[in-house]
């Protein structure tokens, strides 16, 4: 009998990141204050010039609504455009686009190919969630060996649903 794994598929609790830059940093003061007004002001041109914290940023706002009218498509949009520049959180965002169809028609194989940059990159969200697809079949060939080495490096990177999942696999 297969079991299934379920995926804890949620956009990235690390709600903002936060480099070194004057106007950066006022857009994440603003928001972590709750002035998303201000944080749309301070993060929109960054991301416009192709600041991919800021274009990270961004996409968290219109996924989850903050300050601005909750837009998939938009969130998809700006996670691109930050993912593409080596932004984890974005990969791993836009794997859950996919993995759902949030703002992008649904595509496992599509979100396996963004979890696994994610993953590359110490992400224990995306580690998890490539631990699920194998486990599951969904967008790669199902493996077991493969969902529990992702599960072991999730488990390692302190992600209790991996350790979880790699007891059930180590026990089969």
């Amino acid at each position: 009998m297969k079991m299934k794994f379920l995926s804890a598929a949620v956009l990235s609790a690390a709600m903002f990141v936060s480099p070194v830059h004057a106007d950066f940093n006022a857009g994440l003061f603003a928001a972590q204050t709750g002035d998303y007004a201000t944080a749309l002001k301070e993060w929109t041109p960054l991301a416009e010039k192709g600041d991919a914290d800021a274009q990270y940023n961004l996409g968290m706002m219109y996924a989850n609504g903050l300050g601005v009218r909750q837009d998939d498509q938009k969130a998809v949009e700006w996670f691109t455009k930050a993912a593409n520049q080596g932004v984890a959180g974005a990969q791993f965002n836009l794997g859950v686009a996919y993995t759902n169809g949030r703002g992008v028609r649904q595509d496992d194989q599509k979100a396996v190919e963004w979890y696994t940059k994610a993953a590359n990159q110490g992400d224990a969200g995306a580690q998890f969630n490539l631990g699920v697809m194998y486990a599951n079949g969904r967008g790669v060939r199902q493996s077991d060996a493969t969902a529990k080495e992702w599960f072991g490096k999730a488990c390692d990177n302190g992600d209790q649903g991996g350790c979880n999942n790699y007891a059930i696999l180590n026990r089969r």
